[in-house]
């Protein structure tokens, strides 16, 4: 019928049968000529409003079956801008009921969009354009142009679009949301207002729409009832409809949120731990965040520390990891990390915030460590103490001492240790960094503050001695040393890095004498400190080592005295068979002591290999002949039995050249008789 009245030329109505022409095709699925029918109208060099507003919404309709849902949403934003009543009357009289819901979702959507700027000329659209939309005309689409420059232009046809949806459906609260949207953003907030409450009356629990009326009363200045809402969207549990929010509203009302509610969270804070009021504090701190963008510094901070107290402790590592993320060397959120870390007793993560917060600022990081209870504070202070310490002794060990930066972090732990816990290690791990980093005047001023001039501590008397080594005798400051070594031989060792090589080998001769003079009077206990100085300062000397694993020896501590021996053997290869026969000896009495009496029997036959007459009179004199041939007659006994009969042998042999014992003669004769089979040599 349209065909018809198109061909009887009767231009009158010709753009309304072109429009009915071009839904007839769109119902009957040919896309192609329905287009072709609405562009003609729209093309018109006279357009007819009613007409155009048909052609607009059946090419919408065709546009969402091609995925172009945003030139969907501008050809009835342009539509309802020529006459609103006549869009509504062509989308109930033409398009089909089974597809409005579908339209009615795609326009509030790409409404929401343009409303939240994520659409833009330089985009999709334009790439678009260049086939559908090259024909539009200035006359026509005026308004479509105004909606891209600016974009703030793009209000006006959203709150056309919204008004179209709520008048097809009033119920749809979305389309009423949508239109308050648009209003804002026009700069009619009263209106805005009125259209939320009225929606919120319906449903009073409806977050997004919670979200946005708090946001307009405290832009109103009603700071009480935005505090009401604003508890009242908490209570929702749904803080994610504020996002869509804060893209739509403008800068100035999204600061306003954001300084809101970071001060109503520090009001609940102050006095208060309840865990309710720690939770709504969480909660308006998270909405000045989310206000900010996702980074508020302050606000992520005071999150994180509240999360601490709720002991969520993955959450607020979370919240300072954001801050760290923006700024690396933020004190608090590297101190406060740390305190996370302390908390969930993990020592190396903990150690490693807090340095590097007290090498950022070591004054912020001193008052929050005392503001911890007094555990924790030893703990904080132990786990630093013990990190310093293994880094300083690391230094000093390898002579890095050039590594400024690494020496001068170590001097303001050590600092920052002294002023937050006045205990003596802690003064004495300063003097230690101070010395390492060649400031000993310092070093003995401030050792000679923290305990006095004459310190009656033996770590603090062994410093004392090493920093006055020059101006004092060797054999003075060897006094407080073996001291020291009878105490920790470890920080000894440390101490002596300090001395040059000359001196530590007249500590070691001063040392050795006064420890062999000690000896002689039987104190074995004065003894060894003086003993272990030696060592140490000659660098495990021999003729030292073997001095003082008699000392021990003497005082029952026979396994640091077979240390002792091993190391004295490790060097034997210079040694003459004579002394090594003696060594041989003395090991293999601290074995017979610790009950190996397998092993101390090869370290004897080792040493009458070496030196026969020097190990019978060893032998003679400790642990005794007689006493010794039962424990070789023992060990030979127990490899005849495990049929090792060259082993028996030679053993047998050894112990009958120590005593010609009748009990090792019937050995030997019974493994002439059960070897005989065997070749023995």
């Amino acid at each position: 019928m349209c065909e018809q009245l198109l061909a009887a030329e009767q231009s009158s109505y010709h753009s309304t049968l072109l429009a009915l022409r071009g839904f007839c095709s769109l119902h009957a699925q040919d896309h192609h000529g329905a287009l072709q029918d609405f562009q003609r109208v729209i093309e018109d060099d006279s357009p007819h409003p009613s007409s155009c507003i048909k052609a607009l919404c059946g090419r919408g309709l065709i546009r969402i079956a091609g995925g172009s849902n945003y030139l969907t949403a501008l050809d009835y934003i342009t539509a309802c801008q020529l006459k609103l009543e006549e869009t509504i009357f062509t989308i109930k009289s033409y398009v089909p009921w089974n597809q409005r819901g579908l339209l009615l979702k795609v326009l509030q959507e790409e409404g929401q969009m343009m409303l939240q700027k994520k659409r833009y000329l330089g985009g999709s659209f334009q790439k678009k354009q260049t086939g559908l939309c090259t024909f539009l005309t200035l006359k026509v689409f005026c308004f479509v142009l105004l909606a891209f420059f600016p974009l703030s232009r793009d209000a006006p046809g959203v709150f056309q679009l919204a008004s179209l949806l709520v008048e097809l459906d009033s119920s749809d609260e979305t389309s009423r949301i949508l239109c308050a949207d648009a209003l804002y953003q026009m700069g009619r907030g009263e209106e805005a207002h009125k259209m939320l409450s009225l929606a919120l009356s319906r449903n009073p629990q409806r977050a997004p729409v919670l979200a946005r009326l708090a946001l307009l009363q405290l832009r109103r200045g009603f700071v009480h009832d935005g505090n009401q809402l604003l508890k009242r969207l908490i209570r929702t549990g749904d803080s994610s409809c504020l996002l869509p929010v804060l893209d739509i509203f403008q800068d100035e009302d999204r600061r306003l949120l954001q300084s809101h509610c970071h001060w109503r969270a520090l009001a609940m804070l102050q006095g208060r731990q309840e865990g309710a009021a720690i939770k709504e504090a969480i909660a308006h701190l998270s909405f000045a965040i989310l206000a900010a963008g996702g980074y508020a510094e302050d606000c992520l901070l005071t999150r994180a520390r509240c999360y601490g107290r709720l002991g969520q402790m993955k959450t607020a590592i979370f919240d300072f990891n954001a801050v760290l993320k923006e700024n690396p060397r933020n004190v608090q959120a590297l101190s406060g990390r740390g305190f996370v870390h302390l908390a969930l007793r993990q020592q190396k993560e903990a150690v490693q915030d807090l340095v590097s917060a007290l090498k950022v600022e070591a004054g912020a990081v001193i008052p929050a460590i005392l503001s911890l209870k007094p555990e924790a504070q030893g703990l904080v202070t132990g786990w630093l103490l013990q990190h310093g310490r293994a880094a300083l002794t690391k230094l000093v060990a390898t002579k890095e001492l050039q590594g400024e930066e690494t020496l001068g972090d170590l001097l303001r732990m050590a600092k920052a240790l002294t002023k937050i816990c006045r205990a003596a290690q802690h003064h004495i791990f300063y003097v230690d960094v101070l010395m390492a980093n060649g400031r000993p005047q310092e070093a003995l001023k401030h050792l000679q503050e923290a305990f006095g001039p004459c310190p009656a501590e033996d770590f603090a008397r062994a410093r004392l001695a090493v920093l006055q080594l020059q101006s004092r005798s060797v054999a003075g400051a060897a006094a407080p040393l073996s001291a020291l070594a009878r105490r920790d031989e470890k920080d000894l060792a440390f101490l002596l890095n300090f001395v040059d090589t000359k001196q530590q080998q007249h500590l070691a001769q001063a040392a050795a004498q006064e420890g062999k003079v000690l000896m002689r009077s039987h104190h074995h206990e004065q003894a060894l400190g003086y003993l272990s100085l030696a060592v140490l300062a000659s660098r495990d000397s021999p003729r030292h080592l073997r001095r003082r694993a008699a000392c021990l020896g003497h005082l029952k501590k026979y396994e640091k005295a077979l240390k002792d021996m091993e190391k004295v053997m490790q060097g034997h290869g210079s040694n003459s068979p004579k002394t090594r026969a003696g060594d041989h000896c003395c090991q293999g009495f601290l074995l017979l002591a610790l009950a190996q009496e397998e092993a101390a029997v090869q370290h004897y036959m080792q040493a009458l290999q070496l030196d026969e007459p020097l190990a019978l009179g060893t032998i003679t004199n400790c642990p005794g002949r007689e006493s010794l041939t039962k424990t070789f007659h023992k060990i030979a006994q127990y490899n005849l039995e495990k049929q090792r009969y060259e082993e028996a042998w030679k053993i047998t042999d050894c112990g009958l050249r120590i005593d010609k014992s009748s009990e090792l003669q019937k050995l030997k004769a019974r493994l002439k008789r059960e070897a005989s089979s065997c070749s023995i040599h």
